[in-house]
């Protein structure tokens, strides 16, 4: 699939329009982005098909990766998203415990820790 938006996979994409997981999503969708949710527990987040890992996705490597899951759920991902690849690698307050930052650099990741929502000009409240 050759698309010439940028891409994004949302790991721990909510349904709920009042989490951040969710917010992100509709932040990315909002600056012309793919996005890829991951969820385990929803089969759909904004009209999106989800999926349950990072490695399912399409497209492959991806532009980024913003993570929005606890710290130690975190780092249980980060060698999927190193196996994907990505050119940039978010951990979003909350989700940018030490467990994470380690596990995402003993995977030769450089994890970026800071609002992905931010980072793209939008701000998060703008999605309550």
């Amino acid at each position: 699939m050759n698309s010439s938006k940028p891409t994004v996979a949302v790991i721990g994409a909510s349904a709920d329009r009042a989490k951040f997981g969710n917010k992100s999503v509709r932040a990315h969708l909002s600056q012309g982005y793919e996005v890829y949710p991951i969820n385990l527990n929803q089969s759909q987040i904004e009209g999106l098909a989800t999926y349950s890992s990072i490695r399912e996705i399409p497209t492959q490597p991806v532009d980024r990766v913003t993570v929005y899951l606890p710290p130690v759920a975190a780092a249980g991902v980060m060698t999927d998203i190193a196996a994907v690849g990505c050119r940039e690698l978010f951990l979003n307050p909350g989700s940018d415990g030490p467990e994470a930052v380690a596990a995402a650099e003993a995977a030769g990741l450089e994890p970026i820790r800071a609002c992905s929502i931010v980072d793209i000009g939008e701000s998060p409240a703008k999605f309550a």
